[in-house]
C-alpha cells in the first residue's frame, strides 16, 4: 500500500503539472487559461506579488517619464478584493488585482492599465493635492496608457455581496445623505460642497455628521 509521502510526492508532481500546462504570465500578453478550464485549483497561484505585471508597469511608467514613481510601484494579486476588478493605492504606489481576472485573462492588462492611470495621474499633480479619482487628469493618463476609452466601473460578473446600511452620514450645508455599512474613522466633508465652495479643498463647514448608529 502506498505510503503517505508516496501520496504527497504524486500529487506534488500532479500540481506542478497542472500549473505548467495551464498558466504562464508573461510582460506583454497573459497567457492564461480559457474560462472554462480555470479552475479554483489554479487561480490558487494568483496571490501575492506579480512580479511580471508589476515588470511591465514599471516600464510603461518610465516610457511617460514618471521613472521616479516607477522604482517605488509594487503590484499584486488581493484576494480580499470580491467586486473590484482593481484598486490604486497611491500613498502605497502599490496597485492590487483581483485574482478572479484569471478567468478573464482579456481584461487583466486593461486593468492593470486603469489602475496604472490612476497611480500617473496623481504623480503628475504638481500640487500634490489630491485629484478626482476619474477626472481630466486620470482620462488624459490612459490615452498616454493606450486606453483612451477607458470607463470609470467595470462590466465583468463579479457576484456582491449587499449589506444594509448602518450609519447615514449627514452633509450640514447640501443636507446630503451618505449611507455607509461601516462607521467612518476619519474627518471627512461633503466633496460636492467643498468643490462648489472652496475649490475642493477641505472644509470643515462641510464636515459630515453622524444621523444614525
Amino acid at each position: 500500500m502506498p505510503s503517505l509521502r508516496q501520496f504527497k510526492f504524486a500529487f506534488e508532481q500532479f500540481a506542478r503539472g497542472v500549473v505548467e500546462r495551464h498558466s504562464a504570465i508573461v510582460g506583454q500578453a497573459l497567457r492564461l487559461p480559457a474560462p472554462e478550464t480555470a479552475t479554483e485549483a489554479v487561480a490558487l497561484q494568483f496571490r501575492g506579488r506579480a512580479v511580471d505585471l508589476e515588470t511591465e508597469a514599471r516600464e510603461l511608467l518610465r516610457s511617460l517619464g514618471a521613472k521616479r514613481i516607477a522604482t517605488e510601484l509594487r503590484v499584486e494579486w488581493n484576494s480580499h478584493l470580491k467586486t473590484a476588478a482593481g484598486r490604486a493605492d497611491y500613498s502605497q504606489k502599490l496597485i492590487s488585482l483581483n485574482p478572479k481576472l484569471v478567468e478573464h485573462p482579456a481584461e487583466i492588462d486593461r486593468t492593470l492599465r486603469h489602475e496604472l492611470a490612476h497611480i500617473l495621474a496623481q504623480f503628475r499633480e504638481k500640487s500634490r493635492r489630491r485629484i478626482s479619482p476619474h477626472g481630466p487628469g486620470w482620462q488624459q493618463a490612459c490615452r498616454d496608457l493606450g486606453i483612451a476609452d477607458e470607463k470609470r466601473c467595470h462590466t465583468l460578473p463579479f457576484l456582491a455581496k449587499r449589506y444594509a446600511p448602518r450609519f447615514i452620514y449627514l452633509c450640514p450645508n447640501c443636507r446630503r445623505d451618505f449611507p455607509r455599512v461601516r462607521k467612518i474613522k476619519r474627518t471627512v466633508a461633503c466633496l460636492a460642497c467643498c468643490r462648489a465652495h472652496n475649490c475642493g479643498e477641505f472644509d470643515v463647514r462641510f464636515r459630515l455628521k453622524l444621523l444614525t448608529v
